[in-house]
């Protein structure tokens, strides 16, 4: 009978484990249905298992799906069922008191002496899931019932109430921020914890809650590196944050200047020639020295580039690149561009911080240029940073390899996504910037083969780019510009017709001679009337160089033919004080032509330029711009008086600056590896998003913590054990006995030297003649004592305190006699 109840138990249990796996794989297919309030009631207060787990799931799954006033009626009820004697139903309730603790506050206090209770759980994961749940219940009145609790959980023998009791710091600073100093101490128990899920649990509570007191890390610093590799990944990544921080605080950085091997001087000097002679020629380089706990940090992140997670890659990088760049940054290149193997959003992520490691240095990336060649199907923001890798790259690589990446941007620029386009062709100017006159040459010739497309805003960035070129070294482009005038009459882009116009009157004044300036803006004036506004400005700043450069000739004629004391004093008589003050001369037309006709001669009036120049003035002053008119009246202004052309001369004829064509991500450099404000860029802010904090700067050297606070306990016992001499067990049981420090004894040989280290043969050797001289040094510990009575009468009061302390030192040496007997 018993047989056969026992086989119906165990078919009634398999019956409702099928129907309960069953009603958990349907449910992933269809909706349940909404069950009334009252019938959720009754399973909640039933005193079946089964429905009680079912009306628990009820009420979790409308917790996520309807209003919260729908739900909190429960809450008496499913309080309840925290006396329930099963498990299972456990986790539901506690997520249950999570969600609706700060909506009825007070009947949630009814659950934290229950809770309380199963902090003393037999079950390691029962206390670590009360801990949490207590931590997260947030109410500022059991902040200090909770401070216990993680006091508790921070001396429990379980790693895993441990690490809850680590997070729950967290909370429960959070909570109430009167409890950091005690929460403080709490942590600083668990960074020194043997666990190393447990240290990092610790690490990043500590980069939340108290992140700059770094003198809690120095005991710990070691033990916390080496505990590194076995940590998970989010224990790495905070640890990692955490040691680089720390490194740049508390170690100075160290230079040591040593000589250059194989110098110059070194192979061009004789075998006798003198050492004094060419000292000055020895050449000296300074070298990054490593402080050694600098480089156990290093040495023990490196394993950590074979992670699968692409944050803990990062995290190393962004250690090695503030930290030890010369050293170990190489190490991380190849895990890095590994990156963009991955989803599209890592693949993104990966590319920002390779080019911010570009920017500082582009040539660990050169063996890997194939990475960032354009697929077809790739964003728009993951091109723009291929491309730009490209162009930071492009400058380090070999002959063959520039001419590869120069034909790869040629054939895009030729695209139809004109975004594309245009980048394509801002990359080919940049390589162009950063490379020697043969690839600079190359580059120039595949703009110029741009010009003729019939895409006009290829054509206007192609020029755009070819402006920015010639403006570098303008002696060498003259050709360049004279074919580049050639093709006005082709041209309809506004943009590139203006920046054609604007190059030939930068040129006008290098070579008067041969200057095409004149021609171009005789032809330019025919068509003026159906230019565009950007165009016709240009015409009309062409105009006013041209002429004032035939100025400057005019007036070196004359200073060459006789003294020009005459001319000033013509000039002088043009404007009077009270007219130019009135500045009628700017808006009527008979005043204009009465002053320019006292200035200038007949022969000036019949010059070609000048009736050019008179005639664009003429045909501006009747455009629609304004802008354009104003142009044309402060020209007619600054060129009408002679003695005003030197002004002319510095506003018109100035020597430009330079143009830069700067990364894209120039902007971002400021940025630290892998934060969040690197990927998002100008869009963060000045100071980057909330919470986000730079690296320090290195600390100075003499102001650094001693090294020696971060000798812990453990290694101290460590070293002292293996210091090579052997210690007797009873020795040993009788130092910890009293509380003293540990000593060391060494043994020695016969003549004073010490001895080398014991084997057990030796050891057992030695416990035997210790058994045949015991009687040996009982008989002489027997003449002694006869020996010092003898004495006694004969010595001074002060001798006592002598014999005293010798008897008791022979009374020590037959106690350690006896222990090593006991051990042997």
């Amino acid at each position: 009978m018993e047989s056969i109840s026992r086989i119906s138990g165990m078919l009634e249990t398999a019956r409702d484990l099928t129907l309960e796996a069953a009603r958990d794989a349907g449910a992933g297919r269809r909706s349940i249905k909404q069950m009334p309030p009252a019938q959720i009631k009754k399973l909640l207060d039933s005193r079946n298992e089964r429905e009680v787990l079912e009306g628990l799931r009820r009420v979790i799954e409308m917790q996520y799906t309807a209003p919260l006033s729908q739900t909190l009626p429960f809450f008496p009820s499913v309080l309840k069922t925290l006396s329930h004697p099963t498990s299972s139903t456990r986790p539901l309730v506690y997520s249950y008191l999570l969600h609706h603790a700060e909506a009825d506050p007070d009947t949630a206090l009814l659950s934290i002496n229950t809770i309380q209770k199963s902090l003393s759980d037999t079950s390691p994961r029962v206390r670590a899931m009360a801990l949490k749940t207590m931590a997260g219940v947030r109410i500022p009145l059991i902040s200090q019932i909770v401070s216990l609790a993680i006091k508790k959980g921070t001396a429990d023998m379980s790693p895993i109430v441990r690490k809850a009791a680590a997070f729950a710091c967290v909370k429960c600073v959070k909570l109430d921020p009167s409890t950091l100093p005690q929460l403080t101490d709490y942590l600083d128990t668990l960074l020194g914890d043997k666990q190393y899920f447990v240290a990092g649990a610790a690490v990043a509570a500590f980069t939340q809650i108290c992140p700059e007191r770094l003198d809690l890390i120095h005991p710990h610093y070691r033990s916390l590196v080496k505990k590194l590799v076995d940590m998970d990944e989010w224990g790495q990544v905070s640890t990692l944050h955490l040691m680089t921080v720390y490194a740049r605080s508390c170690f100075p950085r160290r230079t040591r200047r040593v000589r250059k091997a194989n110098t110059q001087a070194e192979k061009q000097k004789g075998f006798y020639d003198d050492d004094d002679a060419d000292e000055q020629e020895i050449e000296y380089e300074d070298l990054e020295v490593l402080d050694p706990d600098l480089d156990l940090l290093l040495t023990a992140a490196l394993p950590l580039l074979q992670s699968r997670t692409s944050a803990v890659v990062v995290a190393v990088t962004r250690a090695y690149l503030y930290l030890a760049p010369n050293h170990y940054l190489h190490h991380a290149i190849g895990p890095l561009t590994a990156l963009l193997r991955g989803p599209p959003d890592i693949n993104q992520i990966g590319l920002h911080n390779i080019v911010q490691i570009c920017l500082l240095y582009p040539q660990h990336f050169v063996p890997h240029f194939r990475h960032f060649l354009l697929r077809s199907g790739e964003g728009e923001q993951t091109w723009r940073l291929k491309l730009e890798v490209l162009t930071l790259v492009f400058p380090h690589c070999a002959t063959d390899v520039q001419g590869l990446i120069l034909t790869e941007l040629e054939h895009f620029s030729q695209g139809h996504d004109p975004a594309l386009v245009r980048e394509s062709v801002r990359a080919i100017g940049r390589c162009a910037h950063n490379s020697d006159a043969t690839t600079g040459s190359r580059c120039l010739r595949l703009l110029l083969r741009q010009v003729h497309s019939p895409d006009q805003h290829l054509v206007a960035e192609a020029l755009e780019v070819i402006r920015h070129m010639i403006q570098r070294d303008p002696l060498s482009h003259t050709k360049t510009v004279i074919r580049l005038a050639k093709n006005l009459d082709t041209l309809t882009s506004p943009a590139a017709r203006a920046s054609i116009v604007w190059l030939v009157g930068e040129f006008a004044g290098y070579s008067p001679d041969q200057s095409i300036a004149p021609d171009v803006l005789r032809i330019l004036v025919r068509g003026y009337p159906d230019e565009h506004d950007l165009v016709r400005q240009q015409i009309v700043l062409l105009a006013a160089k041209v002429y004032l450069h035939w100025l400057n000739a005019e007036n070196a004629n004359k200073k060459k033919d006789g003294p020009p004391a005459l001319e000033r004093q013509s000039s002088s008589t043009i404007l009077a004080p009270d007219e130019e003050e009135d500045g009628a001369g700017f808006r009527d037309e008979s005043y204009n032509d009465e002053k320019t006709s006292n200035l200038d001669s007949k022969e000036d009036k019949s010059h070609p330029i000048s009736l050019l120049y008179h005639h664009t003035l003429l045909l501006a002053r009747y455009t629609p711009s304004y802008d354009l008119r104003d142009r044309a009246r402060m020209f007619r202004a600054l060129l009408a008086v002679p003695s005003s052309t030197e002004l002319a001369s510095l506003l018109l004829l100035a020597p430009k600056p330079v143009p830069q064509a700067p990364s894209p991500s120039e902007s971002r450099k400021n940025y630290v590896l892998g934060s969040a404000s690197l990927v998002i860029g100008e869009e963060s802010g000045v100071n980057g998003l909330n919470g986000y904090t730079s690296l320090p700067d290195w600390v100075k050297e003499g102001e650094e913590p001693d090294a020696k606070l971060r000798n812990d306990e453990v290694e101290a016992r460590t070293e002292y054990r293996s210091g090579g001499s052997s210690v007797p067990a009873g020795r040993m049981l009788d130092d910890a006995l009293k509380g003293s420090a540990p000593v060391v004894y060494k043994s020695k040989s016969k003549s004073g030297a010490p001895a080398k280290e014991k084997t057990l043969d030796d050891w057992l050797d030695e416990e035997e003649d210790d058994s045949e001289e015991d009687t040996e040094d009982s008989e002489e510990d027997s003449e002694e004592e006869t020996d010092e009575e003898e004495e006694e009468t004969d010595e001074e009061d002060d001798d006592d305190d002598e014999q005293s302390s010798s008897e008791e030192e022979e009374s020590d040496s037959d106690d350690g006699n006896e222990q090593r007997r006991l051990v042997g």
